[in-house]
């Protein structure tokens, strides 16, 4: 019997896991590799850290969601290595090292925060691109509350209920409105000695304007908004430094101040998986600024039209790092894959179709471009709340996400408010532990009780 033709897909973001299940009809064996469990809903992780959702409504189990699709398997694993010339990717897990071989790869690796060559600054501001930053966002925006409630000192009170959002994009934006309306609402009653109402929230961007992407009017709308509900909109700043009580700012005329604040969030940038380097230096493919790939028009890659790069790691056409153009890519590459498998002519230009943009200020409340129309209010909100409810992947999902919508913005209450020191101090233990030991996966080493890492090879069909 003859080996079905393997597709070897990395990362179960949108655009890994569209793929997997675009090809559930099709000849092949799919085995997506992912270095976590679970696929995640990016856009609502800011609801997961200021406690309206719980991370399992927006990370439901990869393996769960393709648990029917009898042609697709899942493995945990950190991609480390693609060799083009050898058709292989290597991955590493608790269990040492894995090998797997493919006819077909796509890569969806995804993006990670850029804090644009300062690194550093990651210590003291979270980015907001996984479940771990937004428990970890989670602990600290509730534990400088607590905090403040403890202190006697005024002014430490005061740099405890500061809060700095870095970047005034979507995300930016709807970190800056939730944090806002959990100060003035849903804390409002819980404390003795402090008035979490006064909380300072800034939310701040080298930009010259609010969601500067939806347009002038959509973007003083925001900004009005925001400001309604106490937010300082601080345009045209750049962050130059950042410690644990606080951000160092420049304006456009160079001028330097620094904001106070035990608290701060980073909303700004992304770069892509350090994956495309690797794709580049052995294809010859540019990579731009954010690291990502510059794709041929059907989103292959240069000299191999085995590979398709997709979503945050790919760049065609000025296409924005948004969720539909890594989903319509996966759809894409699916059919391509198809195609070829059936004898029938491929390397179709890919065009994205985009269905619009949209960001929550606060409930009740966002803002929508679609198409020519620019919404603002209840409709636009209206409007997000069914599309998000419409991709949360799986119907328990759906239920409960739009329960806990129901408490949080129709009542006061939170229902996902629990943090703990582990999650705040987790990541930053894990990233020290990595520098110790960079050989050991996620920095962990063998696990206690498991046998001693070895290598392994995915190389051959699974048996019926």
């Amino acid at each position: 019997m003859a080996t079905p033709h393997r597709v070897v897909i990395i990362g179960s973001g949108f655009g890994g896991l569209f793929a997997a299940k675009h090809l559930r009809r099709a000849p092949v064996e799919v085995t997506v590799i992912a270095r976590t469990a679970h696929h995640l809903f990016q856009p609502l992780l800011y609801q997961v850290a200021t406690g309206v959702l719980s991370e399992g409504e927006i990370a439901p189990a990869t393996r769960e969601i393709l648990r029917r699709q009898k042609n697709a398997r899942v493995l945990l694993g950190d991609v480390t290595d693609i060799d083009l010339a050898q058709k292989t990717v290597t991955s590493t897990s608790p269990l040492g090292t894995t090998v797997t071989d493919y006819d077909t790869l796509i890569v969806a690796a995804g993006a990670g925060q850029s804090y644009f060559g300062n690194d550093k600054f990651a210590d003291y501001a979270p980015g907001m691109k996984s479940i771990d930053d937004a428990l970890e966002l989670r602990g600290r925006i509730f534990g400088v509350f607590e905090l403040a409630e403890l202190t006697k000192d005024p002014e430490m009170a005061k740099k405890l209920l500061t809060f700095v959002v870095v970047g005034a994009g979507p995300t930016g934006v709807e970190m800056a409105g939730q944090i806002a309306e959990l100060s003035r609402r849903t804390l409002q009653r819980d404390f003795r000695n402090i008035d979490p109402s006064q909380a300072r929230i800034v939310l701040l961007d080298a930009a010259p304007a609010v969601l500067g992407s939806f347009g002038d009017k959509l973007s003083k709308a925001a900004r009005r908004r925001l400001e309604k509900m106490g937010v300082e909109v601080a345009m045209d700043l750049k962050v130059v430094d950042v410690d644990a009580e606080g951000v160092v700012v420049e304006g456009k005329d160079g001028t330097r101040r620094r904001i106070d604040s035990y608290c701060k969030v980073w909303a700004a940038g992304v770069a892509a998986s350090p994956l495309g380097k690797q794709l580049a230096e052995q294809s010859g493919a540019e990579l731009d600024r954010a690291g990502r790939v510059k794709v041929q028009p059907d989103l292959t890659l240069p000299g191999h039209p085995e590979v398709f790069v997709l979503g945050d790691m790919a760049t065609l056409n000025d296409y924005p790092g948004v969720a539909q153009v890594a989903m319509q890519g996966a759809k894409h590459a699916a059919k391509m894959i198809t195609a070829r498998l059936e004898g029938k002519p491929d390397g179709a230009p890919f065009h994205y179709r985009d269905k619009g943009s949209m960001a929550t200020v606060s409930r009740f409340h966002a803002v929508a471009a679609i198409g020519p129309l620019r919404l603002t209010g209840f409709l636009a909100w209206l409007i997000w709340l069914v599309i998000h409810l419409v991709y949360l992947i799986g119907f328990k999902n759906r239920v409960t996400a739009l329960l806990h919508w129901a408490v949080s913005f129709i009542g006061r209450g939170r229902s996902e408010r629990t943090a703990t020191l582990q999650q705040v101090m987790g990541r930053r233990a894990m990233e020290k532990m990595r520098a110790d030991d960079p050989n050991h996966w996620a920095g962990l080493g063998p696990l206690e009780g498991l046998p001693s890492p070895q290598p392994s090879r995915e190389s051959s069909s699974r048996s019926a």
